[in-house]
Formats: structure tokens, sequence, C-alpha cells
């Protein structure tokens, strides 16, 4: 397809790999994106990823952590009035011909998905109908998966329901984090959904096979919390190490000096790291805290 008009919705490290593939092959006429955020001990207001990618590039941004009517009408203004009297003229030179999602975190109301005058796209982190929802990418490392990949579907008004335009695979190796293996799904869909969106007319949508779907959880950082003197066993605690990386973590209440608790994080290649520390090695741990070397023993293997 010659020259589409392309908006993105994304929020993190992970969406702006999206976001600048797409816009080096399209150039993106609109990005949508969750509102500055209070970071750092003093708490200042700051942009995500993608704002921030957006505004070096001069893209313009909407930022919206709901899509209300107030959000809809922004993202109008740069669509037709009535999306669905133009979709029949490509050569149009209004309004936006796609709608790409990547880790936006928000539900698409009706109203926004019939903007494009062609489809609102997902890209989604998992083989569909296997692992919709938040968290495909440490469900497939909790559950020792070989092999992963992502899907590009035309979205509905159901979560990670809509019918399947494309899927890669990936094949994984063992040593994949949450964040190894998000970086290498969002590069290996940002090439796929540019290929769907470069010969969308020629594609045959799929219907998603509803008796093997299955559903993954918002993460919590309770997700992440582990007994230190009855840990699990070996591969499920690498796993969840590796999963749950760069958070919310492998974390568990270590007694510190004056009996006070300590948190104190397991991070992967077997690093360790106290509360108010920096990440150390085992060794380093030992160093300064010989009275938990016990302890420690029950967790590296």
């Amino acid at each position: 397809m010659m020259n589409p008009k392309v908006a993105f919705f994304g929020n993190t490290k992970y969406s702006v790999i999206d976001a600048r593939t797409l816009h080096e092959r399209f150039g993106l006429v609109l990005v949508v994106t969750k509102p500055d955020k209070p970071s750092g001990r003093k708490r200042v207001l700051t942009p995500n990823p993608v704002k921030t990618f957006a505004i070096a590039n001069k893209i313009p941004v909407i930022e919206a952590d709901k899509l209300d009517r107030t959000a809809t009408e922004e993202i109008l203004r740069y669509a037709p009035a009535d999306a669905k009297a133009l979709a029949g003229r490509q050569n149009d030179m209004g309004g936006l011909d796609f709608i790409v999602v990547a880790d936006y975190g928000v539900i698409l109301p009706k109203t926004v998905l019939e903007i494009p005058k062609i489809a609102p796209l997902n890209v989604h982190h998992s083989l569909l109908p296997k692992y919709r929802g938040t968290s495909p990418a440490p469900a497939a490392i909790l559950a020792g998966d070989k092999k992963t990949g992502v899907t590009v579907i035309k979205m509905n008004e159901g979560i990670d329901t809509g019918d399947i335009l494309a899927q890669e695979e990936y094949e994984m190796d063992g040593t994949e984090t949450a964040d190894s293996l998000l970086t290498k799904l969002n590069q290996l869909g940002s090439q796929l959904v540019c290929k769907v969106i470069e010969t969308y007319e020629k594609i045959t949508p799929k219907p998603q096979d509803e008796s093997k779907a299955t559903l993954t959880e918002r993460m919590s950082k309770q997700d992440g919390l582990i007994d230190l003197e009855n840990p699990p066993d070996p591969k499920t605690l690498d796993r969840m190490i590796r999963a749950y990386f760069p958070w919310p973590t492998v974390w568990g209440k270590m007694k510190g000096k004056r009996e006070k608790d300590s948190i104190i994080k397991l991070l992967p290649n077997q690093m360790i790291q106290p509360e108010g520390k920096k990440p150390m090695s085992v060794k380093e741990l030992l160093n300064g805290y010989p009275q938990a070397k016990p302890l420690i023993e029950k967790l590296i293997y």
C-alpha cells in the first residue's frame, strides 16, 4: 500500500521499537500514549519512552490513560468525520488508514476501533490464541515453553480476540528474561506489522480457535514474592527470576540488622540486590553479609 497514514498507540521502551520501525517505513502521523508520571525520589513528572520518541521526531502526541469522549474527539482530528463513508476511497488525503497498538495497556472502545479507514492492528507477544492478556512473555518463560512468537491481529472489542493477520515463531533457548524476550518479539513484530500494512489487501484474516485460548493476568509486585527459607525448586526459581525481570523481580524478606526485615532481590545471572544497594554477586554479598550464607546457599544452586 502506498503512503498509508498510520497512528501508533503505546507507552513502553518496547513500544518504541515498533514506533521507530513504523515511522521509518511510513512516517507516523500521530502517537497516542499515557500522560507523564512522577519518577524518582523527587517525583518529577517524566514522559514515557514513546512520548520522548514522538517529540524527538516531531510527531503529534495525544496523552490519554483512558479513551473517553474527549480523547476520541482529539484522535478524530486526524481522521475523517465519518470514517465508514470514506472506507473505499484509498486516495483520500484525510484521515487515518491504520491504528497500530503495541504495549498501550488501555482497551480501545468501539468508537476508536472504527476510526481507521482500513483497520486497527495490534502487535501481540504470543502465538495467539495462547497467552492472551497483559503478560504473554513472562507466561511463556514461566511455563518453560520452547517456542513463542508474535501475532498481528485485526482488533475487535475483545481482549486479544481479533482475527489473525500474520504470525512469526521464535525459538526460545532457556536463557531469556522478560526484558530480552520482549525486545526480540517487538523487533520481529515491528517488521511483521509493516508487512501486514503493505500487503493488507492480499491477506485473508483467520479467526482464532477459541478452544485453544488461554488468558494471562496483569502482574503484581506480590507475584515475585518467595519465602527465602523455603524457596521454589531450582527450575521454577530460575524461570521466575527470568520471567519477572526487570519487574516485579523475585524478592523476599531477610532478617537484617536490629532484627528489622530487609528486602533482597534475586536477579538473572546469579546476581543479588539487597535493599538500598546496587546489584552484586554472591561473593560480594557474603563479604558484606556473612550471616546470610546459610540462606543464600538455599537460593543459589
